[in-house]
């Protein structure tokens, strides 16, 4: 449980009576839950989707029906079923809305579903629902070592369109595995190593860093094309940061003739859930058919959030740190 804004060691382990779920609801015994870059942002008190302190962190979770509520459907108990919580997740019990769990197919590994719940999930409706491209296409991708980036890059693969990473020089080789041709991404300008590719430019750029990143991307663009912001908010330390690389996407991508987009996975569940309860299963039949592999760098036990987050806000960590009920 999170009781005030700080460092790793905020975390406290507490204990709460258990209850029975409410009318529609589901009590879930939680198997994994994943540790990322929005948890240290609801820690450090700059999440503008976090509860008020206290609460309970940990955005996305696979757990088993253990109970459910009047006139809850969709779910049996008995099920192992996958949501994105936002919050709730650091626990070995959570209840949630029978509507908001999506089943889990057979013979998938915890670990690698919590990670396509949020990264994955975010990388495909960036592609098919934002930039909607079309195979044959080109596209960047900044931050590409990163759980989000990583994950693009293989979704990009999959849909038959080339991309271009940008990362740091001692990742490139995990940019090659996942499909991706790397360019530096920190010490040389993303348009310039962009355009030396793609002479036209891309047709969509993912950005998760913004700052004066947003112009390089847009710059690495073709007129025409979708220059797509996600993320900012994990890059500055403040929602006043985060909202002028926003503006920085609409406004300057269009005066030069691009369109400029802002995706956010919590906004867009918010207004509505269908896209995400669309999605997900997608992602299990290509996790099934190992069309997708998701890079697992750490397995915790379950309440080792406080370490878990130590890692994560450590740095250098390419892939997803999940804690789970079997280690």
């Amino acid at each position: 449980m999170l009781t005030r804004r700080g460092g790793p060691e905020v975390l406290e382990t507490v204990e709460l009576p258990l209850r029975d779920p409410a009318p529609g609801e589901a009590r879930v015994r939680v198997r994994a839950c994943g540790v990322g870059a929005t948890d240290v942002m609801m820690r450090r008190g700059y999440y503008p989707y976090a509860p008020k302190i206290p609460f309970v962190p940990g955005y996305d979770v696979v757990g088993e029906v253990e109970a459910l509520g009047d006139g809850a459907t969709g779910v049996r108990v008995g099920d192992r079923v996958a949501a994105l919580t936002v919050h709730g997740g650091y626990a070995e019990v959570l209840y949630r809305g029978a509507d908001e769990l999506v089943p889990v197919p057979a013979g998938l590994d915890d670990a690698e579903v919590v990670a396509l719940i949020l990264n994955y999930v975010t990388a495909y409706q960036m592609i098919h629902r934002v930039a909607r491209q079309a195979a044959g296409e080109r596209a960047l991708v900044t931050g590409a070592n990163g759980g989000v980036g990583q994950a693009l890059l293989e979704l990009l693969r999959a849909h038959g369109v080339v991309a271009i990473g940008a990362a740091s020089q001692r990742t490139h080789e995990l940019v090659r595995a996942l499909g991706g041709a790397p360019i530096e991404g920190r010490d040389a300008r993303i348009d310039v190593g962009t355009r030396a590719l793609a002479a036209s430019g891309v047709d969509a750029a993912y950005d998760a860093l913004g700052g004066r990143f947003v112009a390089q991307c847009i710059r690495a663009t073709r007129r025409g094309g979708t220059v797509v912001g996600y993320g900012f908010s994990a890059t500055n330390n403040s929602t006043w940061s985060s909202l002028r690389g926003m503006a920085a996407i609409y406004l300057k991508a269009r005066l030069v003739g691009r369109r400029g987009r802002f995706y956010g996975i919590t906004g867009l569940y918010r207004k509505t859930r269908a896209p995400f309860l669309e999605d997900l299963p997608k992602l299990f039949e290509l996790l099934a058919a190992r069309t997708i592999e998701p890079k697992i760098v750490a397995r915790l036990p379950l309440l080792a959030a406080r370490e878990g987050n130590e890692l994560q806000e450590k740095g250098g960590i390419d892939g997803k740190i999940v804690l789970s009920r079997d280690r």
